[in-house]
């Protein structure tokens, strides 16, 4: 059976703090921890009250404080955002305290609006064009000195910390398999191109020093619940976030609610974005998830639930590691 992983954003519910978030982060990867999964990711997002994790690898080194043997990592760091030397000392930082468990996953994209890029100093333009070179920087910096390098990440170098390239079209997907390296599509959210994309991603893939053959994971909205009606109304939470985000009134992530406010065109538009979600008790679960790991024949499964009530959202990750258990015993 295929690993599954998690990805936090360390929501923000309505009228809590980043701190509680930071706190309920913990406490989940904890008990992802427990139920094995794989991986536990955090992502990067800018001026944004529902989302805490701007300060990403500050979160990872907490989490990963906390924990004893999950893969702690980004998913991902928005390399336009930053010099890639930054990025390989805070992350060569982070593999020197937590060895052989740190990931770095990497996006193209701001992670946020063009007036909040402005303010992170960054030409967003150029540097999304330099986006190939600035991670074959990354690399030179993780891997051994040479004679004759003048700039070392330190620590960093000779770490060989993991990347991963992120996205949601074909740039990704392309430059990834250019590059020899493992691929994550953001299905969760932009689940249009998904199967191009990884047709491309395993048809193009190289055979790198990283990486021998090609190594796909999908991302999928996990509401899981003991009933189906519990599932949907806890869904509302994120599709609320959507439609907010949509409409330009992005906040923190709201209650359940028994019907959501919203047009038929802005419900079909969450629906489309959205289409990558399993939802329900644990038997939906189980069939949505073995649906989309044949459908995409995905090497892993990144699992996300922004689901406001925490004890739901832990049950829901624990009933999909139940799912998983069940998947591998050929139930």
């Amino acid at each position: 059976m295929i690993p599954f992983s998690v990805l936090d954003l360390s929501p923000v519910t309505a009228g809590a703090t980043p701190a509680d978030a930071f706190r309920n982060t913990l406490s989940l990867a904890q008990h992802a921890e427990k139920l094995n999964y794989k991986r536990y990711w955090l992502a990067e997002h800018h001026n944004m009250t529902g989302i805490a994790s701007a300060a990403t690898s500050v979160v990872i080194g907490y989490v990963a404080g906390g924990t004893r043997k999950i893969r702690v990592g980004s998913g991902g760091i928005m390399l336009p955002n930053h010099a890639p030397l930054v990025i390989a000392e805070q992350f060569g930082t982070l593999a020197s305290l937590y060895p052989g468990r740190i990931d770095l996953g990497l996006g193209r994209a701001p992670g946020t609006d063009q007036t909040t890029a402005r303010a992170l100093r960054r030409d967003l333009q150029a540097s999304a064009e330099t986006f190939p070179d600035d991670v074959v920087e990354l690399q030179r910096y993780f891997a051994e000195p040479v004679e004759g390098q003048r700039i070392r990440a330190v620590p960093g170098a000779g770490l060989n910390v993991p990347l991963w390239l992120l996205g949601s079209s074909l740039y990704s997907a392309q430059l990834a398999a250019a590059l020899g390296l493992p691929f994550a599509f953001a299905s969760h959210f932009a689940p249009d191109y998904m199967m191009t994309a990884l047709q491309v991603y395993r048809s193009q893939f190289r055979p790198s020093a990283t990486l021998a053959l090609p190594y796909a994971m999908v991302g999928v909205n996990l509401f899981a619940a003991d009933t189906n009606d519990e599932a949907a109304r806890l869904f509302t939470s994120l599709q609320q976030q959507f439609i907010n985000l949509r409409r330009g009134t992005p906040g923190q992530l709201q209650p359940p609610v028994a019907r959501l406010d919203a047009s038929e065109m802005e419900l079909n538009n969450v629906a489309r974005a959205l289409a990558c979600t399993v939802l329900g008790d644990r038997d939906a679960i189980r069939e949505g998830l073995q649906s989309i790991i044949e459908q995409t024949g995905a090497n892993e499964l990144m699992l996300t639930a922004q689901i406001y009530d925490h004890e739901a959202r832990l049950r829901s990750f624990e009933i999909g590691a139940e799912v998983r258990d069940e998947l591998a015993a050929g139930k």
